[in-house]
């Protein structure tokens, strides 16, 4: 391989580079000229809104015209600061349920916001210069001549509004906690709203993710796999540019298992942010992270009821309530809850999920709210390890070192249950001092359980006689000598209970201001979280074996035998302190500069207790990292941008390094550093949205399983959990490729999703190649990782006419061959997990009967019913593989009723 010619580039020096190009940004943006922002200065105190809208009246030159009713009783909180006179409007009338309107004279009114049946108001006004109004009627009030600029605004009630149909949503808050647009936001920021979760039926947040390039899923091979509206497995991991993370967000605050297994009941829409995000959030996979935002209470009363059923026995029943719970609308609620039963394409899969979400909203006063919310999730399910026979030429008519081919539905396995309980509760507070300056606060605690009484686990195949070489080695040959079928030989695991705790506090203080003419958005904050990490098992000493048939398995198989137990407890705990700041400036000419730095402090404890033994570690550092990005937006639909960033945090709580026999540390801390730049478009007035992107991503520190056999034991390292348990640090790992996001809405009605990313992700360098026998060698492909993934999506709703209401719509799945994981390294065997394509198809139909919008829809996944798998890992030494089964062709119905 040939030599590289750059001189090597310390982590301290990227620091002291990213340092001076922050400070050099911001000291150059202080010399800057301003550009005319077109604004003038408002004070207008706190005070009934019917008054206020006077005196912006007089201030702005304004006419408008409304019923006197509309206003009574409402107060407004005022606002101070530059505005346009549009800015100014929609400020005042912010939360009182009012929204100004141009109507056909082009005369400017205001009326109650419209969130019934139809698009709802978006309270855009258009340029209107009115003269010689007609007077209102008596109950009215007319105000005096205006002119309202017409530059588009955010308007949260407006995407918020359960009948909204938008595939694109302008702003997003996971980049930079400032509810930024995204076309002057220098990251790789995609979000998924809810029309494309309803449009696809989307259950689940793995299933959602596919709507963006370069995202993956896939199970823990070692527990499950995820089966056409039935998970397998109660942990699955997201891939991210490459990278695994169990993590995801939940409007803000990281939660760390059941990421992918996530119900959407009461999600409102989903962020991605690519890259690193550690300044702002700490602990996070520099892949990039996963941001749900959930469903908050409305002022307008709303209620929805929703049945799915579908293939396997899939039965899915969802409400959704919200509204007011006092007369003066001070107080709010919204409830969302599901049920799910259903079955699987897998033998010996089930699931019941039970899910219920309370919030409610308290408005102190037009300054300051107060959130409470909770979430409980219960969910009881058969899990599958996903086993298929791997051949190693030893089985007849089988081809030499790849997986069988076995029914799809064939559970080597017996029934093997798991429980998973989650219970989360949070509290948030904001405070808005005045239009410039505010502070917000929160507290969030989540607690999550698995439980699981029994599993088993198949380990090999062959015939009697190959099994008696493993029987030899300690097994019972009885048992071994059953007939002269081949077999598969299986293991069995004793009770298990794995128990994740978080617990965080956040402040951020968000200020604007402008300094010779330039505009900034700083945001001070700092954050703390503790994570938890408790697992129980016992552990069989000597396995008790029980062996099924390979081409006829007849459950349960043979009995287990008696267990000898030992006792395995691990506990871990990550203390997290962060402080960051960050400075978005507005440039002249469309230029936007973004800076920021986080300092973080992480300690880990560990301690392991084994057959009464009981070995303690723990680790701390620090570090501080700093991200800056550009972007400059030479008209309002075409923005280009680069970025820098890096990120630090623990390795996974379970990684844990080898020293010597009883004694282990958790695996080095990792970082990353990422250079990337791309494009943004939007079309037809921002309703389509395009981002291209290129990015050069290293991370360091890579956890990997320890393969060395342990020449006292001639099994694998044991780190207190049985052998294989160890985990040693890969060096580097680098993540590149183009990646290409198109999503929303062609012509009224039509809306569309085109995906693809090409991710190289490569062993940089490997530090303990020739301790782990040759597992990964530099210039090696990562495994499950596809080189090439792609989605196509459209959508057709007729507007007008007597079919208006019909939808219909599909797309394909198109994803490269990848290789699989192995306990040799790439290469060991010359199986590749095949690429595939699959085909989607829906059809629906929505229509207003009164007061309540009914809708029915059916989807039809995988239409061609194409056979394939996500996943693989193999394990040619035990001839085993497990593999994450793709779902055959599967239907879902829907009922719906919006009131």
């Amino acid at each position: 391989m040939p030599q590289s010619n750059t001189l090597p580039v310390t982590k301290s020096t990227r620091l002291q580079l990213g340092m001076l190009l922050t400070t050099c940004v911001i000291l150059f943006t202080h010399t800057a000229a301003a550009e005319d922002s077109g604004k003038q200065q408002y004070h207008i105190p706190p005070q009934p809104l019917q008054s206020a809208i006077s005196q912006l009246s007089e201030q702005a030159d304004l006419q408008i015209s409304y019923p006197a009713e509309l206003t009574k009783g409402i107060a407004t909180p005022g606002l101070s600061g530059h505005y346009t006179a549009k800015e100014a409007l929609n400020k005042l009338l912010a939360g009182s349920g009012l929204t100004p309107k141009v109507t056909s004279t082009n005369a400017i009114t205001i009326e109650e916001t419209h969130n019934a049946r139809g698009q709802p108001e978006t309270g855009d006004v258009k340029p209107a210069a009115v003269t010689s109004p007609k007077p209102s009627s008596d109950d009215g009030v007319m105000l005096e001549k205006v002119t309202v600029e017409a530059d588009s605004a955010y308007d949260p009630e407006y995407y918020a509004d359960p009948y909204n149909k938008d595939y694109v949503i302008p702003n997003a808050t996971a980049g930079t906690k400032t509810d930024t647009p995204i076309m002057e936001t220098p990251l790789n920021v995609q979000v998924i709203s809810k029309q494309v979760l309803k449009d696809q039926q989307v259950i689940r947040l793995s299933d959602s993710l596919k709507n963006v390039s370069g995202v993956v899923t896939r199970t823990n091979a070692t527990t499950g796999n995820s089966s056409a509206g039935v998970l397998g497995g109660t942990q699955q991991g997201i891939f991210l540019r490459g990278f695994e993370s169990q993590t995801f967000f939940r409007n803000g605050f990281r939660l760390q298992q059941g990421a992918a297994s996530k119900g959407l009941a009461n999600v409102e829409s989903i962020e991605v942010l690519k890259g690193p995000a550690a300044i702002l959030y700490g602990q996070v996979e520099p892949g990039g992270m996963v941001n749900v935002i959930t469903k908050q209470p409305l002022a307008t009363p709303y209620y929805g009821f929703t049945q799915q059923f579908g293939s396997y026995d899939l039965y899915r029943t969802t409400l959704d309530a919200t509204g007011p719970i006092t007369k003066n609308k001070d107080l709010l609620y919204r409830v969302n809850m599901s049920y799910e039963n259903s079955g699987s394409f897998r033998d010996l899969v089930d699931k019941e999920d039970v899910f219920l979400a309370p919030v409610f909203k308290w408005a102190i006063s037009p300054q300051t709210q107060v959130t409470f919310e909770m979430e409980y999730n219960h969910q009881h399910q058969g899990t599958d390890n996903g086993f298929i026979p791997f051949s190693n030429g030893n089985i007849p008519n089988a081809p030499v070192l790849q997986p069988m081919n076995v029914p799809l539905n064939r559970n080597y396995g017996d029934y093997s249950p798991a429980t998973t309980e989650t219970i989360f509760g949070g509290f948030n507070w904001s405070h808005q001092f005045n239009d410039d300056w505010s502070v917000k606060h929160s507290f969030s605690a989540n607690h999550n359980s698995v439980t699981s009484p029994f599993s088993t686990r198949p380990l090999v195949s062959g015939t009697k006689g190959y099994l008696q070489t493993a029987l030899d080695d300690g097994g019972d040959p009885n048992r071994g000598l059953l007939s002269d079928n081949l077999l598969v030989l299986r293991t069995g695991r004793s009770p298990s209970f794995t128990q994740n705790n978080t617990y965080s506090t956040n402040l951020d203080l968000i200020g604007h201001f402008d300094t010779v003419g330039l505009k900034h958005t700083v945001l001070f904050g700092g954050d703390y979280y503790r994570l938890d990490q408790n697992s129980d098992a016992i552990e069989p000493s000597t396995s008790p074996f029980s062996y099924i048939s390979l081409t006829n398995p007849v459950h349960p198989g043979t009995p287990f035998g008696p267990f000898d137990h030992s006792i395995g407890k691990a506990n871990n705990s990550t203390d997290q302190y962060g402080l960051y700041i960050q400075d978005q400036i507005k440039l002249p000419y469309g230029f936007q500069v973004m800076g920021g730095i986080r300092y973080q402090y992480i300690h880990q404890k560990n301690s392991v207790i084994f057959d009464g033994t009981t070995t303690s570690s723990s680790l701390a550092q620090d570090a501080v990292t700093p991200r800056v990005g550009l972007l400059w937006q030479p008209k309002n639909w075409l923005s280009l941008y680069a970025n820098y960033a890096e990120s630090f945090g623990a390795n996974t709580s379970n990684a844990l390094e080898f020293v010597r026999k009883g004694v282990f540390k958790p695996v080095a801390p990792t970082s990353a550093n990422q250079y990337e730049g791309g494009i943004k478009a939007e079309f037809f007035d921002g309703k389509l949205r395009a981002n291209l992107a290129y990015y050069d991503l290293t991370k360091t520190n890579v956890a990997v399983s320890d393969l060395t056999i342990d020449p006292t034991t001639g099994f694998q390292r044991n780190c207190g959990l049985g052998p294989g348990s160890c985990s040693l640090a890969l060096g580097e790992v680098r993540s590149r490729g183009p990646e290409l996001d198109i999503a929303g809405e062609i012509l009224p009605g039509w809306n569309v999703i085109a995906t693809w990313a090409n991710t190289d992700i490569r062993v940089a360098s490997n530090d303990f190649a020739g301790i782990v026998g040759g597992s990964y060698k530099k210039g090696d492909r990562l495994p499950n990782v596809p080189r090439n993934i792609g989605r196509l999506w459209s959508t057709y709703e007729v507007q007008d006419g007597e079919y208006k209401g019909f939808i219909f719509g599909g797309g394909v799945n198109l994803r490269d061959r990848q290789l699989p994981a192995d306990d040799f390294g790439e290469g060991a065997i010359p199986y590749k997990v095949p690429g595939y394509a699959t085909f989607d198809l829906m059809a629906g139909y929505s229509r207003n009967f009164g007061d309540a919008k009914v809708s029915v829809q059916l989807n039809v996944d995988n239409l061609l019913d194409k056979h394939y798998i996500t996943s693989l890992s193999a394990l040619p030494s035990e001839q085993a593989s497990f593999v994450d089964f793709g779902q055959p062709r599967t239907f879902m119905g829907q009922v719906s009723v919006q009131y």
